[in-house]
């Protein structure tokens, strides 16, 4: 059944079990009410589960359908390994605390029915689980140990608290250790374990990649593409041809570059810049995967359900098969190539002053990797500007328009938080090596501040249409969270302005330049994005507060974000004169839950890529045990203290390791005081560490302060 289709039959339904004369009914019941044939009773029933699932209606154990009592809540039920959980609403930022007496059997990633039992004032909201609606997890990995006639399998999650059990005669021949999918049959009780089968055996905890797949199973990241992707992805891989370039605007004799790592392969977007008199024509020109990739096609449908690419430490998992990401659709060196180009006109101030959307035929000059570009810009390495010298000016021009580009955004008040990224270089079995930042530089930037101009510029064009379309929003922070950073950076004497219950982008950008080089920059700079919210997917052109632009979306990168190409197809259509009335009803209809799912597929990525990192940061820990680093207070809890390295490793040492003193945890300044000795540990600050232990399982790192540091 379509989702539209869906949607109102929902309604239609609910509205009649709404009716004050209505009472319980089955299905049979319902259908002969509603006068619905007996081949579409299967319909009937889907609607009433919909329903159910979203809350609206309950279902007795007899089957019988009846309006939801309204004091419930529904919602996602988060798990903790120490029994208790948290219950996040749709569309509600504020979780219901779980205690662990009134979970009542939930299961982590459960759509269950919540009663509120307290709301105290100015503290979480408090609850308990009055029903099960349904299981979200159908599948757990873990680790199998056997027993003389049974086995059991241990979660990697550790929200999922209690280990599987495994008959064995359904253990598919695991032995112990073993990295293992088990599906769960029978979700347990409290007194009884959670029971399942074994579905697939991973490989031994110990084999290279074991790790690192393990994870992707547990995230329900699709890896392999199925047969008829594949077969489709050779297909329409053909070389550009005479009937590809009719009709487009052809720019291979433009001067123009890719710039990317030196380990990238798929190219989505290549520059070009001319100036005459004093207007600089920027050209953002990015593959045109939708001349490929057709809307309802195989290569469309397992786009859309994998959302994005996901980059991990040791691999790349594509949104679109390596016949088209590495190949017809990435912006190689010398090749014709399909675009959408993007050609500005930018005055001196940074304005847009014209600009045009065209679908053009290109073809690259120079791969260029952001190393090279930095040795010719700000290293001025002699040997690298000569074997680029016809591109030199074009690059000497680029970095004065990004920079440009960049006080503009600034001027506005657009936030730019400059936090390290993390480079882990592996061995050939796998094993971390290196760990060390990833710092952006000048190379990064151009690329950067020219996919913002061009993102920008796409999207205000868009809104003015008035065309349904998908955009990147960032919403105003939550007021409570500002006020609280307020009040805290006010202990060091800094201020932001809040007028009229919100505040504006520019107040926290001043702040961010105000402790530059301060110690406590590291403090109020995370403070700062964590009273962010996060960004997301929205047919709603509402803007985005980070950027301080009214105006957003992602165009620039079809090959590996599905949002990308969404809009792509949509700019071809409205430039090809198609976008009639049943275009518009059809996009209307469908990108409400494009941009939804595009939302949720890119957190899971991201948090896929966090847990992976965390992983091998471990595991080139655990090799460090005993040794002695400096760091940065990172993080202050009521358990102890986050420390970073410059590395980007980041470890606890737990208030109990802290033996001088007892330790209190001072929450308005996040800050741990001695009672006796009175010494405080607090953000920013910096400090001497012991690797004490590694847990590889649970992805975290003990560290004890060195001697030294236990001098007041």
């Amino acid at each position: 059944m379509e989702k539209e289709q869906l949607e109102q039959r929902k309604k239609m339904i609910y509205d009649v079990i709404c009716n004050d004369c209505y009472v319980p009914m089955k299905v049979k019941e319902m259908a002969s009410l509603l006068s619905v044939p007996k081949q579409q009773r299967n319909e009937l029933e889907e609607v009433l589960n919909a329903l159910v699932l979203d809350g609206k209606i309950e279902v007795s154990k007899r089957g019988k359908y009846f309006k939801a009592d309204e004091k419930y809540l529904t919602g996602t039920f988060t798990a903790h390994s120490k029994g208790y959980g948290f219950v996040t609403l749709e569309g509600d930022e504020e979780d219901i605390y779980i205690p662990s007496g009134q979970v009542n059997g939930a299961f982590h990633r459960d759509i269950v029915q919540v009663a509120i039992e307290q709301s105290p004032e100015g503290k979480r909201r408090e609850g308990k689980v009055v029903k099960i609606l349904s299981h979200g997890l159908a599948q757990v990995v873990g680790t199998y140990e056997s027993s003389s006639n049974f086995g059991f399998v241990i979660p990697d999650d550790p929200k999922i608290g209690r280990d599987i059990f495994v008959p064995k005669e359904r253990s598919k021949g695991a032995v112990d250790g073993h990295k293992v999918v088990v599906e769960l049959t029978d979700y347990g009780k409290k007194s009884k374990s959670p029971e399942g089968k074994i579905v697939e055996i991973i490989g031994h905890m110990h084999d290279p990649g074991t790790d690192i797949i393990s994870l992707i199973k547990a995230y329900e990241i699709p890896v392999d593409f199925p047969e008829r992707v594949l077969n489709q992805a050779v297909r329409v891989a053909k070389d550009v041809s005479g009937a590809d370039r009719a009709g487009r605007a052809d720019l291979r004799d433009w001067q123009m570059v890719t710039i990317d790592g030196e380990d990238a392969k798929d190219l989505d977007d290549a520059v070009s810049l001319t100036q005459e008199d004093g207007i600089y024509c920027l050209g953002v020109h990015i593959a045109d995967v939708t001349n490929y990739v057709q809307e309802r096609s195989a290569l469309d449908v397992e786009a859309l359900k994998r959302g994005t690419s996901v980059y991990l430490v040791d691999r790349v998992i594509p949104m679109l098969p390596h016949t088209l990401s590495n190949g017809i659709c990435s912006l190689n060196e010398g090749e014709d190539r399909l675009a959408l180009s993007c050609i500005m006109k930018i005055d001196e101030k940074g304005r847009v002053i014209d600009h045009r959307i065209a679908e053009s035929v290109i073809r690259v000059d120079r791969r260029m990797s952001y190393t090279n570009v930095k040795k010719i810009l700000e290293d001025r390495d002699p040997e690298t500007i000569e074997a680029y010298r016809e591109f030199v000016p074009m690059f000497e021009r680029m970095k004065e328009l990004a920079a440009i580009l960049r006080r503009k955004r600034m001027r506005r008040g657009s936030i730019d938080f400059d936090f390290p990224e993390t480079k882990i270089l592996l061995d050939s079995a796998g094993r971390p090596v290196e760990i060390k930042p990833y710092e952006r530089n000048v190379a990064t930037k151009i690329i950067e501040d020219f996919m913002l101009i061009a993102n920008e510029t796409v999207a205000e064009d868009f809104f003015w249409q008035q065309t349904p379309f998908v955009y990147r929003t960032h919403e105003t922070p939550d007021n409570e969270k500002i006020r609280k950073l307020a009040m805290f950076i006010n202990n060091f004497g800094y201020a932001i302005h809040i007028g009229s219950d919100e505040v504006h982008p520019k107040e926290l950008q001043k702040l961010l330049q105000k402790i530059e080089g301060a110690p406590e920059e590291t403090l109020i700079s995370r403070l700062t994005l964590r009273s962010m919210r996060q960004a997301r997917y929205s047919v709603q052109g509402s803007g985005h507060f980070g950027l301080a632009t009214s105006y957003y979306c992602h165009f620039t990168s079809p090959i590996r974000r599905y949002p990308d190409l969404q809009i792509h197809r949509i700019i071809k259509e409205c430039l090809r004169g198609r976008m009639d009335e049943k275009r518009l009803s059809h996009y209307e209809a469908i990108l409400p839950e494009v941009a939804q799912h595009s939302s949720e597929t890119e957190r899971r990525a991201d948090e896929l890529e966090r847990e992976t990192e965390k992983l091998k940061k471990a595991e080139y820990m655990s090799r460090h045990i005993g040794e002695e680093f400096a760091g940065v207070i990172s993080g202050v809890t009521a358990w102890g203290m986050y420390v970073e390295l410059p590395n980007t490793v980041e470890g606890l040492v737990h208030v109990t390791s802290l033996l001088d003193d007892y330790y209190e945890y001072m929450e308005n300044s996040y800050e741990l005081v001695g009672q006796a000795t009175n010494r405080h540990f607090k953000l920013g600050q910096r400090v001497k560490v012991v690797v004490a232990g590694v847990d590889l399982l649970q992805r975290t790192i003990d560290f004890e302060l060195a001697d030294g540091e236990w001098s007041v």
